[in-house]
């Protein structure tokens, strides 16, 4: 029997404990690397080389879908699974950008992340059919980067002066894209728009 190497990338200690935890039960499998920063997946994977990665799109350093993008590039032979607190179509699509082999979330069943590695560690995809969906559904981001920046630090609490300072425009300039912002994604308000544009994965 063929044992799966395994890299997990998760930065709440708990839960990278639990999943250590639980894969040490599969005969099949080996957690040969735990790390909690996403700037650490590359180096450690080119030493241990695993044969999936198991990474959580938010970790501090850089971002799971970033490291991801460079563990492909220095690794192709390294089967990704993206690891994440919420089913976004946003993110869906974005990991499937960066040559994601499946799409876990964390409140999947536990026997199903064992599954989900032996299956992309089999060159499968593992995604869930109504996540894949849903995505297809909402379609692309509709928002451009300069709206995204806009929308973000809205998001963040900022004002519209202070948003405008850090964006480099005009506190005018900040509302009109506000407004094209709230038309485009179908939102009441700033407010309504920020948690749509969550939702989908779009900030």
């Amino acid at each position: 029997m063929s044992v799966i190497r395994v890299l997990i990338a998760e930065d709440m200690n708990l839960l990278r404990d639990a999943l250590v935890s639980l894969l040490s039960f599969e005969e099949d499998i080996e957690v040969v690397a735990e790390l909690e920063r996403g700037d650490a997946i590359v180096p450690t994977a080119m030493s241990t080389q695993p044969d999936v990665a198991v990474i959580d799109i938010g970790l501090p350093g850089m971002d799971g879908l970033t490291a991801a993008a460079q563990l492909h590039e220095m690794l192709p032979d390294c089967r990704v699974l993206i690891l994440t607190s919420y089913g976004r179509p946003g993110e869906l699509r974005k990991s499937l950008e960066v040559r994601a082999a499946g799409f876990v979330v964390k409140d999947a069943p536990a026997a199903y992340l064992a599954d989900a590695i032996r299956r992309v560690a089999r060159g499968e995809r593992v995604i869930d059919t109504e996540l894949a969906a849903t995505a297809i559904e909402v379609g692309d981001n509709p928002l451009t980067p300069r709206e995204r920046a806009v929308l973000v630090c809205i998001a963040q609490g900022a004002s519209v002066e202070d948003a405008a300072a850090q964006v480099h425009l005009s506190p005018g300039t900040v509302r009109n894209y506000l407004s094209t912002i709230i038309a485009k994604v179908g939102a009441r308000n700033r407010v309504d728009a920020i948690r749509i544009a969550r939702d989908y994965g779009w900030i």
